[in-house]
């Protein structure tokens, strides 16, 4: 492949923050195969520590169905275990690509869950930072 033909890579962040029974995971950049795996380690690591998670989706300007593969796996693991995985902030395509899947209506909170760990703004503690730059330097 010559340098000059390549698009773009994907580059990818994931910050998790975290309260006593609630994670945030924010998310940055594009959500494809190639973060696949590290994004569903992020968020299942994030559904194992806290009882809610709350994915921010803001910052994602790409995802396919790896990232929503990542969602779902994170989604069925905290259901397995009495646990809650919702997302929030998605816009332009992320937002139509979850409506288009019915994901949004799968992982919005809903507004009867009103346990303070579902209802807790964004968590003061900074954890783990994951980012991923796949722009094709060797």
């Amino acid at each position: 492949m010559c340098r000059g033909c390549l698009a773009e890579m994907t580059q990818f962040e994931a910050r998790t923050s975290a309260d006593p029974g609630h994670a945030v995971v924010s998310l940055a950049g594009e959500c494809d195969l190639s973060v696949r795996e590290s994004l569903t380690s992020v968020l299942l690591d994030a559904v194992h520590r806290a009882q809610v998670v709350t994915v921010d989706l803001a910052g994602v300007t790409f995802m396919d169905s790896s990232g929503l593969h990542a969602l779902m796996t994170a989604h069925h693991a905290a259901q397995r275990t009495g646990r809650r995985l919702y997302v929030r902030g998605a816009t332009g395509g992320v937002a139509a690509l979850l409506d288009l899947t019915g994901l949004r209506t799968v992982l919005t909170r809903p507004a009867t869950d009103t346990s303070a760990a579902a209802s807790t703004p964004l968590p003061a503690a900074a954890d783990p930072v994951l980012t991923v730059d796949d722009s094709g330097h060797d």
